[in-house]
């Protein structure tokens, strides 16, 4: 699924087994097969030249898990402060926020969240916009997104001043242990 993904690519620290158990259990769901694939083969780093997935493991500025509820409080506490928000959802299904879980965001600030409805082996993508309001479908799963992202599906997933991305991943560096 991912070989053959990115043009030019050097994969970061990436995830194994028990780190992505370890994660399921936390947030207390299976992760997708498209996402533990790319954690397995990719790992940590910045895809396209603009999106950050997180992954489980040591590092707090990757790590999934705390990625994802530093998000999710984050964007809670904006949000408390403006009682009459609305989302603006792209389709018909306005409940799709309610099962966020926050995996990665865009250079630009976008934060990219899993649909996670139990009982599917992959959670439709959403892009939520820097702006907290504009939700866009991105992909029915990573795969997906990174596919649309690199054609002029782009435009609306990240707006229409949006260009195609570059096929590229680049790692993390991998932490030197002493």
């Amino acid at each position: 699924m991912w070989e053959g993904m990115f043009a030019d690519g050097v994969a970061g620290p990436v995830a194994g087994e028990a780190d992505l158990a370890q994660a399921e259990g936390e947030l207390g769901f299976p992760l997708p097969a498209s996402y533990r694939a790319f954690c397995r083969h990719w790992g940590a780093g910045l895809a396209l030249g603009h999106v950050r997935v997180l992954t489980p493991g040591p590092e707090p500025e990757t790590d999934l898990v705390t990625g994802a509820e530093l998000a999710a409080h984050s964007i809670g506490a904006v949000l408390a402060d403006r009682p009459e928000h609305r989302f603006e959802v792209e389709g018909d299904d306005g409940t799709v926020v309610e099962r966020a879980c926050f995996f990665g965001r865009t250079e630009a600030g976008e934060f990219l969240f899993w649909d996670v409805v139990p009982g599917r082996p992959e959670y439709e993508i959403w892009v939520l916009g820097a702006d907290l309001e504009s939700v866009r479908f991105g992909g029915a799963d990573l795969a997906d997104l990174m596919r649309r992202l690199q054609g002029p599906a782009v435009r609306g997933i990240l707006g229409m001043g949006a260009s195609p991305l570059p096929s590229t991943f680049v790692g993390d560096a991998i932490p030197v242990t002493h």
